[in-house]
This record gives structure tokens, C-alpha cells and sequence, in this order.
């Protein structure tokens, strides 16, 4: 009996051990926890814009017309220039004076040739009229008459080049007077006060009716979509923006870089500040079409490609998100189009995603 009470004992032990064991694993399982979310984000939803359409290029701007005023008479000194660059001329206004003694003697030579030219004819005349009364009667012979005739056509003939000669000195002396061909800008004078011109030699360059263009370098895929009449705005930064409109397009292409120019009317570009030779950037208006936006604050850029987070079913007011790289086109007032990646009834993160990963959770905030 003894011996018996040991081993009661150690099997009493076990069995409320092993009861131990069992009651603790018979209670109830530990509460598994919930993710932490990342972060706390509002949603939106990708909208349909009505938006511009828009085409945007780079060009320099030019003088619509420049035209070459030249000397037309030779070995004559200028002696006076009266316009410098920059300033505004009318059509007919006198630019520069040659001096015109030598012509003046030549132009009273020539006039007083021609009184003698007249004066031969008037007497020539006056024979004529003479052989013709007493024709017939014998007094005079037939070899005298045919004499007066000839001696009437030959004075024609002299006092027609000698009105020829005085014409060509009085274009002479005109021309010693240049004149502005059209309205316009002085862009360049080469004329110097004392130097003796030759015929052609430019002495200034005009501006025709100040008015200015722009012309745009397009590709020819670009050209395509343009024609005469679309509406343009051009800027020169720090300087003016403008509205115009393409006049023409150029019929070729440079064979080099493949490009084309196209030609802008800016109409008043000079009283807001343009000058030709300016460099400009402009946008080509060609009508209006629909455009998948997201606003700029969805987007993140990373590696640089673009990024927005999709979330997932919402449970209990958190979301798993996904990384989706979408495709990027226009920029429309703080929102961005969309070209690829998304579809409408997709929804994303509104904004924070620089701070997000894929597959992050996220409470979803409610507006």
C-alpha cells in the first residue's frame, strides 16, 4: 500500500497538468490584427473635359515685305539724308537728296534744244504750207516741193528727240530725289552723306506698312493639320502675346530637316512691342474634343514615368492600392489628360501619392 501511494500521486499530477493544457486551449483564439494603413486619402474619379485642341511650335518674327530703296542715277554726290532707322515713313516722303547742279544744267540744255527743235518744225511747217498753195502753177519745181516735204518730217523727227532728251533729264533730276516706295519702318540705311552712288545701290530698307509675321517651323506630319485661317497665339516671353492668323503654309519642305515654315499675319504686333528678329513660341487653335483629366495632385512621378494609385475594394473603410503607370497627354488648368492606363470608372487616390507604394493600404476619407 505503501509502495501504491507514489505512483496515485504522479498520475494525479499529469492528469491536471494535461487538464491545464486543455483548458487553456478550450478558451477563446487571439484577435488577428488589422494592417496599419499608410495613409488617409480622399478619392476621385477620372472626368471627361471638353478641351482644346492644340498644336504648339517656334519660330522667329519677320518682316511681312522689306523693300529695297536704291539709288537710280549715277556720279552724283548725296547731299543730304533726311531719315534714320527706326523711323516711320509715308509712300512719296523724301528720304535723301542728290546733288542736282550738273542735272539742272542738263535740263535747261535739253529745254532750249528743244525751243530750237520747235522752231525749225514751225518753219518747216510754214514752207509746206506754201509749196501746197502754189502747186500747180509751176513757180515752184516738183524736186523744190518733195524738198519742203522732206525737210518738214526731218524737223518732226528732230524736235521728238529733242522732247525725248529733256524727258530723260528731268527723270534724272526726279530721281535725285529718293522716294519711299510704300508706308512703312526704316530697317537699315546703308546711305552715306557724300558718297557718290551708282545705279542700284541700296541705300535703304523698309518695313512695308510695319507690319510683322510670324513664321512657325512644323514638321510634316504637324502641316497636316493645319490650313489657312486657324486662329494662333503667339507669345514672346517677357515682351507681348498676340493673337493672329496662318495666312499660308509653304508649298516645300527643307530637304535638310524636313520642316516647313508656316506664315502667321499678326496684325498691330509692332504697337504691342514686336520686333522682327524675335524669337517666339506659339499655339495653333485647331477646334475643341473630349479629354479623360485626372487633377495634377493624383499624379506621381517617379523614374520618370508617371504614376497614379487605384484603389482597391473598400473594406471597413480601408483600400489596397495599385500602382498604375498611365500615359500623359495635355495639360488643362491643373488637371493632366489621361491617354492610357485608366478608364473612367476607375477610382484614385486624390492626392499623397508621392508617399505611397504598391500595395499599401490606405483609409479611404470620405468627403
Amino acid at each position: 500500500m505503501i509502495k501504491g501511494k507514489p505512483l496515485a500521486l504522479l498520475t494525479t499530477t499529469l492528469l491536471l497538468a494535461g487538464l491545464g493544457i486543455a483548458v487553456g486551449h478550450s478558451g477563446e483564439p487571439a484577435t488577428q490584427t488589422s494592417p496599419r494603413p499608410a495613409l488617409s486619402v480622399t478619392v476621385v474619379q477620372p472626368s471627361l473635359q471638353d478641351s482644346p485642341l492644340t498644336l504648339t511650335a517656334n519660330g522667329s518674327i519677320s518682316a511681312w515685305q522689306e523693300a529695297i530703296i536704291g539709288a537710280q542715277i549715277s556720279d552724283l554726290r548725296l547731299d543730304e539724308v533726311r531719315v534714320q532707322v527706326g523711323e516711320s515713313v509715308r509712300k512719296g516722303q523724301v528720304l535723301a537728296l542728290f546733288s542736282d547742279d550738273s542735272v539742272q544744267a542738263d535740263v535747261a540744255l535739253a529745254q532750249a534744244l528743244l525751243e530750237e527743235a520747235n522752231a525749225n518744225l514751225a518753219e518747216a511747217q510754214l514752207n509746206v504750207a506754201r509749196a501746197k498753195q502754189v502747186a500747180g502753177s509751176g513757180v515752184l519745181s516738183e524736186q523744190q516741193t518733195a524738198q519742203y516735204f522732206t525737210a518738214e518730217k526731218i524737223a518732226k523727227a528732230k524736235r521728238q528727240s529733242a522732247k525725248a532728251q529733256l524727258d530723260s533729264q528731268l527723270l534724272r533730276q526726279k530721281h535725285t530725289r529718293v522716294i519711299a516706295s510704300d508706308d512703312g519702318i526704316i530697317s537699315s540705311r546703308t546711305a552715306t552723306l557724300g558718297a557718290v552712288a551708282t545705279p542700284g545701290q541700296e541705300l535703304f530698307r523698309l518695313i512695308r506698312q510695319n507690319r510683322l509675321e510670324w513664321r512657325a517651323e512644323v514638321t510634316a506630319a504637324e502641316m497636316a493639320k493645319l490650313k489657312s485661317g486657324v486662329a494662333v497665339t503667339v507669345n514672346v516671353p517677357s515682351v507681348a502675346q498676340v493673337q493672329g492668323k496662318v495666312r499660308f503654309l509653304a508649298p516645300t519642305l527643307d530637304t535638310q530637316s524636313r520642316n516647313g515654315l508656316v506664315y502667321v499675319d499678326l496684325p498691330n504686333a509692332a504697337s504691342q512691342g514686336l520686333r522682327a528678329g524675335m524669337f517666339a513660341q506659339g499655339e495653333f487653335f485647331l477646334g475643341n474634343s473630349a479629354a479623360l483629366t485626372i487633377p495634377q495632385d493624383a499624379l506621381s512621378l517617379r523614374e520618370g514615368f508617371s504614376y497614379v494609385f487605384r484603389l482597391g475594394p473598400q473594406n471597413q473603410g480601408l483600400a489596397t492600392v495599385s500602382q498604375i503607370k498611365v500615359q500623359l497627354g495635355r495639360r488643362l488648368a491643373g488637371h493632366y489628360e489621361i491617354l492610357s492606363g485608366i478608364s473612367p470608372e476607375d477610382r484614385l487616390v486624390a492626392n499623397g501619392a508621392a508617399f505611397l507604394a504598391d500595395g499599401d493600404t490606405v483609409r479611404i476619407i470620405e468627403k
